[in-house]
């Protein structure tokens, strides 16, 4: 006989994998130069998936909001569209996935001011860091909500 059943299980989550559907390119900026739409997108970890198509996909420390393997010197910021064409993957210490969702952009990607589940906003400085980077349980949950039942400790 098959069941469903639900498992709680505590996971230390490490990383943040983001593979966002970017609409407009023009929106961001590296070292001060606006990307330009039609072009190749000048943002570091914008990976070509067709012929005419980029997705923006980096990987983010939790702890720290640095990006990983992100190319010393470069600053950058983004005011990225992508509404509900994003994955959001949360990643533990080996990288290995966690949970995955498709969603709306999550708060936690949208430091400092409100994103509206539609766009990422960021400023990232030379090192890879971003600006008012903040993590806590509540913006991780964010992370998965519609696609996982959790409870929150009283």
């Amino acid at each position: 006989m098959k069941l469903t059943i639900k498992i709680k299980k505590e996971v230390d989550a490490k990383y943040l994998k983001v593979d966002a559907g970017v609409r407009y390119w023009e929106n961001g900026t590296v070292n001060g130069v606006d990307d330009v739409d039609g072009e190749e997108p000048k943002m570091p970890f914008a990976v070509k998936t067709g012929k005419f198509d980029y997705r923006w996909q980096p990987t983010i420390d939790l702890d720290n909001g640095r990006i990983l393997n992100w190319p010393k010197g470069t600053t950058a910021t983004t005011h990225y569209k992508v509404c509900d064409d994003g994955v959001y993957t949360l990643l533990d210490e080996s990288m290995q996935e966690i949970k995955k969702s498709e969603s709306y952009v999550p708060d936690i990607l949208c430091p400092g001011e409100s994103g509206y589940g539609d766009y990422i906003i960021m400023e990232i400085n030379e090192e890879g860091y971003i600006s008012d980077w903040e993590c806590n349980q509540n913006l991780l949950m964010d992370v998965i909500k519609g696609d996982f039942d959790y409870e929150e400790d009283d």
